[in-house]
C-alpha cells in the first residue's frame, strides 16, 4: 500500500530560517577531482581512434555530398520556375 505524503516533504531535512551558505570547492580540490575522474576514463587505443576518425570523416563527406546535391537540385528548380539567367 502506498504512503500518502501529500502536503508534507518526505524525508527532506527542514531548512533553517535564514540564508544557507554554500561551500565553495577550492581550485586544488577541483583539480584533484578532475584528475580522479580522468583516471576512470577508458581511453581508446590508437587502432580504435583511427577507426572512429575514419568513420566520422566518411560520414561527414557523405552528408556534405547529400546536402550539396539537394542544394544543387533546389537551385536548378528555383531557376527553372523563376527563369533565372
Amino acid at each position: 500500500m502506498a504512503i500518502d505524503t501529500r502536503g508534507e516533504a518526505a524525508d527532506r531535512p527542514s531548512k533553517p530560517s535564514g540564508q544557507t551558505v554554500k561551500k565553495r570547492t577550492s581550485p586544488a580540490l577541483f583539480y584533484r577531482q578532475v584528475i580522479a575522474e580522468l583516471r576512470k576514463v577508458i581511453w581508446p587505443t590508437r587502432k580504435d581512434l583511427i577507426s572512429y576518425t575514419t568513420v566520422v570523416l566518411v560520414f561527414v563527406l557523405i552528408m556534405v555530398g547529400l546536402v550539396a546535391g539537394i542544394d544543387f537540385l533546389l537551385t536548378q528548380g528555383v531557376l527553372a520556375v523563376f527563369g533565372g539567367a
